[in-house]
């Protein structure tokens, strides 16, 4: 259904080619025709005059509109909030709960529990269903259910043929309410993340990453990362417990897609989750990160021809009123091939293949603006100092108004293509309200952007870029730098350990 929506706007577009083509086409045989008719035959008279051919660039079409599908909001009796949309074109289901959570409610002693828990609840299988049955029912079925736990949500999601419907819907509720946390398969995702935190190093880029977030989330919850000693602290009583206080019908919110019949599934979701009961404790706070922002140059010493280059400072949150002008400011600056940074540093001067620029808009916190690219490291210094002076240049004068046209245009016209499967609607619209955006967010975002104008793009970079306090970090060879990082400022060394 959404699917064949979508494509009719894309025939339009390709109706009026073919209009064009077909025009040409005859046009062309009626000359041939003449031509033919005047060897056989004497003229009398002046030949009338060809029409000349139709031209695609002249032909005008009535404006193309997209309304938004909708889906439908239900509230069962224990709060759980249910977002539907039925799509018959396919005999599947996609079902994703969405859970107030994250690692941001963790202890500090043992950071790493959340996303333990995410692993563990479907892969340690349920009170009622062992791992190993789990694990071989599903696969029979060719059906599968996945969970996780991220910063600031948890998921439990499935996927299955209409005709087993039922059967995964079950255990899909066992794995949410009634997690078993098979003691052998804690021990198993435990020496995983062991394992991930030993090589953690291997990746220069995952290194940059995570020292920038260190570096600008300094003694919040987002920035810390796990050690051996926290992991090795988590016990199995512990994601017990981490599961019970945050998993509980209020707490959640559904999206269903795809080919099932309404009352049936309501009447379903009733009977599995009716008898949940609700969780009373208070929610537990979390600090906003500092505000302060000061510069840093961090490098992390490592022999590759090659440097990474992250640097940026905390930026904005999804309730920010200028988030349309900054979509569109950041557009402009790094993304995508039209970018200034793109254009200069990878076009002009050849010195990188990826660059780009961007706010992560924070949902529950504010997010970081972040700089990045990777140059070859006897260019490092050059490259640094070009990523710095193009994000300077932002915030000193107006963007022309061709780089304006082309932003706004490249956002609203990519508008549709995050509404092609009815499971993307569904699930956009449920974490809408999940995050608490305003109502209306989508129905406006196309006009929201398209009022942005030059002066806007101006206003909000000299406001939210501060290139004078950004955290640098660069992970490369310092021997074989062009300039010493030192130019940039006070170099901190950051040592490396698997620890």
């Amino acid at each position: 259904m959404i699917r064949k929506n979508l494509s009719r706007l894309v025939l339009l577009s390709a109706l009026a080619l073919c209009t064009a083509g077909s025009l040409v086409s005859e046009a062309s045989a009626a000359r041939s025709s003449t031509i033919a008719e005047s060897k056989t035959q004497k003229v009398t008279q002046a030949p009338t005059q060809a029409q000349p051919p139709a031209n695609p660039r002249n032909m005008t079409f009535p404006p193309l509109k997209f309304q938004l599908p909708k889906s439908e909001r239900v509230q069962l009796k224990n709060g759980m909030i249910v977002y539907l949309l039925q799509d018959h074109e396919l005999p599947i289901v996609n079902l994703t709960a969405y859970l107030n959570a994250g690692s941001v409610y963790e202890p500090e002693a043992k950071t790493g529990l959340a996303s333990l828990t995410g692993a563990v609840l479907r892969s340690g299988g349920t009170l009622k269903t062992p791992a190993d049955k789990l694990d071989r029912e599903l696969e029979f079925m060719a059906s599968s259910i996945e969970a996780g736990i991220n910063s600031d949500n948890a998921s439990v999601s499935f996927s299955t043929l209409s005709k087993n419907l039922d059967r995964t819907l079950a255990l899909f509720a066992e794995v949410v309410r009634e997690p078993a946390f098979d003691p052998e398969r804690v021990e198993l995702a435990k020496n995983h993340a062991l394992e991930g935190i030993r090589r953690q190093n291997d990746d220069p880029k995952g290194i940059a990453g995570r020292e920038l977030a260190r570096a600008i989330y300094a003694g919040h919850p987002l920035g810390r990362i796990p050690t051996i000693a926290t992991v090795n602290a988590i016990t199995r009583q512990d994601m017990i417990d981490y599961h019970r206080r945050f998993f509980y019908p209020a707490n959640m919110i559904v999206a269903v897609s795809g080919d099932f019949d309404r009352e049936e599934l309501l009447k379903r979701l009733e009977r599995l989750f009716g008898d949940w009961p609700n969780q009373t404790a208070p929610f537990p706070a979390v600090p906003a990160p500092g505000e302060e922002m000061t510069p840093a140059v961090l490098h992390v010493q490592k022999e590759v021809n090659q440097s990474v280059i992250r640097m940026g400072h905390l930026g904005i949150d999804k309730n920010n009123p200028d988030l349309y002008a900054l979509k569109v400011m950041e557009y402009i600056l790094g993304g995508g091939f039209t970018s200034r940074l793109t254009q200069e540093i990878r076009s002009n001067q050849g010195l990188a293949y990826n660059v780009d620029a961007y706010f992560e808009v924070g949902r529950r916190f504010k997010g970081p603006f972040i700089a990045e690219t990777e140059t070859k490291v006897d260019s490092t210094a050059r490259t640094i100092k070009l990523l710095e002076s193009i994000i300077t240049g932002m915030t000193q004068s107006e963007v022309s108004e061709a780089e304006l046209k082309l932003a706004k245009d490249s956002i609203i016209n990519s508008f549709i293509f995050a509404f092609e499967k009815s499971s993307s609607v569904v699930t956009q619209q449920a974490r809408l309200e999940f995050y608490g955006y305003p109502k209306g967010y989508l129905e406006n975002y196309r006009d929201n952007i398209a009022r942005v104008t030059r002066a806007d793009v101006l206003r909000v970079a000299k406001k939210y870029l501060a290139p004078e306090n950004m955290k640098l970090v660069v992970v490369g060879d310092q021997k074989k730098f062009d300039q010493p990082l030192s130019t940039f400022g006070k170099v901190q060394e950051i040592k490396l350990n698997n620890n």
